[in-house]
C-alpha cells in the first residue's frame, strides 16, 4: 500500500455524515411547516452543496457506478451520474421522514403480480414471517407502513427490526420526535444472542414480522462473511443474517422498494416480494450448504432490481472493499 492509499473503512466505522443533530432538526421543522414536495423541491440545491462538499459520498457513488458501467458494459449509462444517486439518497430520506409521518398511503405504492398476495394471505392467517431487505431503495416503506396498519393486512401487524442503531443515532433520534413509536421494536443487531432469538422467533409465531438487511457485513463479526458475486466482483455479505434465518427456519421474503422515477418530485413507489425457495428443515451439516444458497439467492435478486434502479443504490462506502489478511471467509 502506497503511503497516498488508505486503508478502506469498514462501513459502521464511517461517521454519520449529519454528525450534529442541527441539519436533521432543521430539517423536522421544515417538515411540519411546508409541503413535502417543496421540500423535494429544496433537496435539489441541498443535494448540490452535498455532492460539492461530501468527498465520502462522491468518491463512493462514483466507484459503485463505474462497476455498474463495467458489468452492464455500458448498455444502461456509459458515464457515472454521482449527483443523481446523491439527489435520489436525498429525497429517500424525505420519504422515509413522510412515512413516519403517516403521510404514506398504498395509494403511493404499486405491488408486482410476484408473492405478495402470498404474504398478504400467510400474514391473514396469523403466520408472521422474515423480511431480508437491503440498502438499495426505500428499506424502511413496509415498516412506517406498517406502523398505520397499511399493509393490505385485515389486521394490525407488528414489525420488528434488526439494525445497527449505533450508527444512525441522529436519523433515528429524529424519527422518535415525528413518531414515538418508531423506535419501539427495534432490536440492535450488535446484541444478537439466545434470548434475543427467542424474541424474534415467537414475534414471528404470533403473526409478526422480522425485517433484517442482508447486504451489509456486522461491525462486530466482520471476520464471518460469504462472499458472492455481485455486479460481476467479489462482496462480502454478512453471515450472521442468513444464519439468524436459519436458526428461525420461518418462511422467508426478499422485499424491496424501489422509486419509479429516482428523482421525480412526486414519487410513487414499486414494491417487489419474492419469497425464498430455501427452508431449513434439514440436517447441520446441510443448513451450511442451504445458508449458501439462501444468500446467492438474496444477491442475484439484489443484483437484478440494483440493474433496473441503479441510483437507488445507498451502500456509500466501498462495497467491494477486501478483507483483511486474517479475516475467516466462509465459503
Amino acid at each position: 500500500m502506497s503511503a497516498k492509499e488508505t486503508k478502506p473503512l469498514h462501513w459502521s466505522e464511517e461517521k454519520e455524515q449529519t454528525r450534529s443533530y442541527l441539519p436533521l432538526k432543521i430539517l423536522l421543522i421544515l417538515f411540519k411547516i411546508f409541503p413535502s414536495t417543496l421540500l423535494r423541491a429544496i433537496a435539489y440545491p441541498v443535494s448540490f452543496f452535498y455532492f460539492i462538499f461530501s468527498v465520502r459520498a462522491r468518491t463512493s457513488a462514483v466507484e459503485y457506478q463505474k462497476q455498474f458501467i463495467n458489468f452492464t458494459q455500458g448498455k444502461i449509462f456509459t458515464k457515472p451520474h454521482a449527483f443523481r444517486q446523491i439527489l435520489a439518497f436525498s429525497l429517500t430520506l424525505i420519504e422515509k421522514t413522510e412515512g413516519w409521518a403517516g403521510k404514506v398511503t398504498l395509494k403511493n405504492v404499486e405491488f408486482q403480480n410476484d408473492d405478495i398476495k402470498l404474504l398478504i394471505q400467510q400474514l391473514d392467517e396469523g403466520k408472521g414471517a422474515l423480511l431480508i431487505c437491503s440498502h438499495l431503495g426505500n428499506a424502511e416503506l413496509l415498516r412506517s407502513l406498517a406502523n398505520y396498519n397499511r399493509t393490505g393486512v385485515s389486521h394490525p401487524i407488528s414489525v420488528s427490526s434488526v439494525i445497527d442503531i449505533s450508527t444512525t443515532q441522529n436519523f433515528n433520534r429524529m424519527l422518535k420526535e415525528i413518531n414515538p413509536e418508531s423506535m419501539m421494536n427495534i432490536i440492535s443487531s450488535n446484541d444478537i444472542g439466545p434470548e434475543t432469538i427467542i424474541q424474534l422467533s415467537q414475534e414471528i409465531d404470533h403473526g409478526g414480522l422480522v425485517v433484517i438487511a442482508g447486504d451489509r457485513t456486522s461491525a462486530n463479526t466482520r471476520n464471518r462473511y460469504l462472499n458472492q458475486k455481485f455486479l460481476g466482483k467479489t462482496a462480502q455479505f454478512a453471515y450472521g443474517v442468513y444464519f439468524l434465518t436459519a436458526l428461525l427456519n420461518v418462511p422467508t421474503y426478499f422485499v424491496f422498494a424501489l422509486r419509479k422515477k429516482p428523482t421525480g418530485l412526486f414519487p410513487r413507489y414499486t414494491m417487489y416480494v419474492h419469497k425464498s425457495a430455501v427452508n431449513f428443515t434439514c440436517s447441520r451439516k446441510e443448513r451450511e450448504n442451504r445458508i449458501e444458497k439462501l444468500c446467492k439467492e438474496f444477491t442475484e435478486k439484489l443484483e437484478k432490481y440494483c440493474i433496473l434502479y441503479p441510483f437507488q443504490w445507498y451502500n456509500f462506502y466501498n462495497f467491494w472493499a477486501l478483507p483483511e489478511k486474517n479475516s475467516k471467509v466462509r465459503k
